[in-house]
């Protein structure tokens, strides 16, 4: 199409908040109106968020996994990784070193890893959550019963992120070995919406076999969903799966796409991910300007970071809490937008709109 019909199609987008699936096809194919997109998505943003930059404190704190995803660098069949897991105490020190340094919210990130029972992630809340009664913590641990969910949920974690990776099941099917299934992750982030957490999804862009319809899938899964936070970030190959000779997504289907959510969801939480810089040196930076609003500063101590490598050449694992934080705030100040530590919570103002 010609960059006209693609800035209209922008504009319609900002307009009304959708378009048919042969439009976002389109849109997510063809980059020639992307100036125009990135645009409205950031006036969207500014809006409802303002310049604000919410930074959430991350803690990787286990890379055991009983899965065997083919996409994931710490997937069960990778015998090449160093495995690990934090102690309450290292947990809680974290917490300590992020709380000093003004973070609001902890994210509390791991693989599925069976020693972590239902009993030691509700001490691991209760013990943040007893310490730091001013911070909301975030869980993304994967798929669990409803029971589990709500168990967290009295004890005090009061978001959670299960990205879906794709709404597509024959997408899905290539991405995952059998004993994994759509259906059940869907039935997780459902339960979890019931049973009162602000919820976070989100998919990888560019991954193996990939197409624009399967995206466009994506959009209308999470139009049903209604999710809080919205988290996408291109698939990088990781040596040691079985996509290691695949290419990698890109920098600027993830630009398009982030601006395209902005648009279809101006509430949502959106971050620009450690995957988007890992792929450029300022991708974080165009992914706030695309209309992102979240950053995740890790706090996990520095001997682990490395290990916990989900993809390739991932940045930031030598940087201890204190240097990651200074580089973030000059960074998104470069980039024109504010820091604020706050819990930042969801506006959810216009949300039913379309």
């Amino acid at each position: 199409m010609e960059n006209t019909d693609m800035s209209k199609l922008a504009e319609k987008l900002y307009k009304e908040r959708d378009l048919s699936d042969a439009e976002l096809e389109m849109l997510i194919d063809d980059g020639g109106a992307d100036d125009v997109l990135f645009g409205y998505a950031d006036k969207v943003r500014r809006e409802n968020y303002g310049d604000e930059v919410y930074l959430r404190g991350l803690i990787e704190f286990t890379n055991y996994c009983r899965n065997d995803c083919y996409y994931c660098g710490i997937r069960r069949s990778n015998r090449n990784v160093e495995r690990y897991r934090l102690t309450q105490e290292q947990i809680l020190d974290c917490c300590k070193t992020g709380h000093s340094l003004g973070y609001r919210t902890f994210v509390l990130q791991g693989g599925e890893d069976a020693y972590f029972t239902d009993d030691r992630i509700c001490d691991m809340i209760s013990m943040i959550h007893e310490s730091f009664p001013d911070c909301v913590i975030t869980l993304s641990i994967g798929e669990k019963s409803r029971e589990s969910y709500e168990r967290y949920f009295r004890t005090g974690a009061r978001r959670y992120l299960l990205r879906h990776e794709t709404a597509d099941d024959e997408h899905y099917r290539k991405l995952h070995p059998d004993e994994l299934s759509l259906e059940n992750r869907k039935r997780c982030l459902f339960d979890l919406k019931d049973t009162g957490y602000q919820v976070g999804t989100g998919f990888m862009v560019g991954s193996p076999h990939q197409t624009a319809k399967n995206i466009v899938s994506d959009l209308r899964f999470m139009q049903k969903l209604n999710p809080d936070m919205i988290g996408i970030g291109p698939f990088i190959r990781h040596k040691d799966t079985p996509f290691a000779g695949y290419e990698s997504g890109t920098l600027e289907q993830t630009l398009r796409l982030i601006a395209i959510l902005r648009l279809m969801f101006p509430y949502a939480l959106i971050p620009a991910t450690t995957a988007l810089g890992s792929i450029h040196p300022t991708g974080r930076e165009q992914g706030l300007k695309a209309g992102a609003n979240v950053i995740m500063p890790n706090l996990s101590p520095t001997e682990v970071r490395e290990l916990y490598l989900l993809y390739e050449n991932k940045i930031c694992t030598s940087e201890n809490a204190s240097m990651c934080k200074g580089c973030l705030e000059r960074r998104i100040s470069s980039a024109g937008y504010s820091i604020s530590y706050s819990v930042g919570d969801v506006k959810r103002k216009g949300a039913d709109k379309g």
